[in-house]
């Protein structure tokens, strides 16, 4: 509770866009999700188009934000009109900051595991991390670097509204269905 108290006191200036950003990223409307890809879309076109050096690149991601780090707090109030801030709007803000919080301790909870992991079967560390490294090496050898990234982000920010029209949920359990019947078939043939 404290750090979800005190993430919100270091997001308050920031409070309107991201209770709007929560909006598209959950879809609450049919045309977010391909007003999200076509935003997504013609940014990286851009980048391909002006192919910038990496460290202009990084330049100018760092400078964007900069800039919406000091004209955000500053602008969103006159935008969006602090004096509409509701008791829902405050709780969706809260579930926001706590769901942050809880995704962090999950990131840091899987670090650790890794290190228990490391520490008490390093055989098994040692393997995994050389397989899964070397999955990850070949599939970036396979795939261009921009392309990849553009699909990476492209599933991050689509993620949440899959998650919340239970698309993700539905394909999961139809692939565990198809499993347990190739498990079921393979145990007949067996048999």
């Amino acid at each position: 509770a404290a750090e979800t108290a005190s993430l919100e006191e270091q997001l308050q200036g920031w409070g309107e866009v991201i209770l709007m950003t929560d909006k598209i990223l959950r879809w609450e409307r049919a045309w977010f999700p391909l007003a999200l890809m076509s935003v997504v879309s013609f940014t990286f076109l851009m980048i391909y188009y002006l192919d910038p050096s990496v460290l202009s690149g990084v330049s100018c991601f760092v400078m964007f934000v900069c800039l919406a780090d000091y004209l955000v707090p500053a602008l969103a109030p006159r935008i969006f009109g602090s004096n509409k801030w509701t008791t829902e709007q405050q709780q969706r803000f809260h579930e926001i900051c706590s769901n942050l919080v809880k995704s962090r301790r999950r990131i840091i909870g899987w670090w650790r595991r890794l290190f228990t992991l490391k520490e008490e079967k390093p055989k098994m560390y040692f393997m995994t991390m050389l397989c899964s490294l070397a999955v990850v090496a070949w599939i970036g050898q396979q795939v261009h670097n921009l392309f990849l990234t553009y699909l990476i982000v492209s599933f991050l920010l689509l993620f949440p509204g899959l998650n919340q029209h239970g698309i993700i949920t539905k394909y999961i359990g139809m692939a565990k269905r198809e499993i347990n019947k190739l498990l079921k078939h393979k145990e007949k043939k067996n048999e």
